[in-house]
């Protein structure tokens, strides 16, 4: 754990934030939907690549703050399979612009000792790609830091029909079959082995999901900003870590508090009782 003193300059928000955040309680994994690259492009007059690029700043600005902090596993939404429904030319600088990051961005995360993940069909992308990817990979794939989990090609429905077709093969092949649980069904998706996010950050104010972590994002707590993607710094995102350590997570059940006041009306209704039966 690296201190604010060292990690962000003296007086900044970030600094302010980070004095404030108690560092025992920060979320394992942290999920981020990186929206609003076209439109900061838009507003400034420029071409969408323009903002994809501005994009790519801001992601390493926050893997490398989540790495200092003492973020677990950062997993980012890069490449969705519906956005191949984009123009021709605007997939194809968004794969050149993949090679250039996992190729220019490896040295930094060897630095910071990140382990790289890839989910999603991610093979299926275009063979150049696909092997600056494996590359990528396999020289991180001995580092024990954060785990950085890269969604490529990535779709929560496809992620939920691959699991359930890698159960029937698995029937098939043993002849064999029981009844299916939540954990069975975990085991075969792609983010098998990863906590589940305890935080997802989404920018641009769209208040959508997207078809990302649709299982894994059950119990999630969700911050959304209207800050564009390539202007979200480590400062935003201290701001939603705060914002998480603030909330009470329940998971469907009570509160502490509320648990808490529960029991102590449920132990004076015995009480009450007890006192009737004595005077009785």
């Amino acid at each position: 754990m690296t201190n604010s003193r060292s990690l962000f300059k003296k007086g900044s928000a970030a600094a302010a934030l980070w004095a404030r955040l108690d560092p025992e309680r920060l979320p394992r994994h942290i999920a981020i939907i990186m929206d609003g690259n076209g439109r900061w492009a838009r507003r400034r007059h420029l071409p969408r690549a323009a903002g994809h690029r501005a994009g790519v700043r801001a992601v390493r600005r926050v893997v490398e703050t989540c790495a200092h902090i003492g973020i677990s596993v950062l997993t980012l939404y890069a490449f969705s399979l519906d956005n191949w429904k984009r123009p021709q030319e605007e997939v194809q600088f968004l794969m050149k612009l993949l090679r250039e990051y996992v190729r220019k961005e490896l040295p930094t995360l060897q630095r910071h000792n990140i382990c790289l993940r890839m989910i999603g069909r991610w093979q299926e992308l275009p063979t150049a790609v696909r092997q600056d990817v494996e590359r990528a990979l396999r020289a991180t794939t001995n580092n024990t830091g954060m785990q950085l989990v890269v969604a490529l090609n990535y779709s929560a429905r496809a992620e939920l029909v691959d699991a359930v077709n890698a159960l029937l093969e698995l029937h098939q092949r043993n002849k064999t079959w029981a009844r299916v649980g939540e954990r069975e069904l975990e085991a075969l998706l792609y983010t098998r082995g990863l906590p589940d996010p305890d935080l997802l950050i989404r920018t641009s104010g769209e208040l959508r999901v997207s078809n990302f972590l649709l299982w894994q994002i059950a119990y999630t707590e969700i911050w959304v900003t209207d800050k564009l993607w390539p202007e979200f710094g480590e400062a935003d995102l201290l701001q939603a870590i705060y914002d998480f350590q603030q909330r009470e997570r329940r998971y469907g059940g009570l509160s502490p508090t509320e648990a808490r006041a529960r029991s102590e009306q449920v132990y004076a209704k015995m009480a009450v009782s007890s006192s009737c039966s004595s005077a009785q």
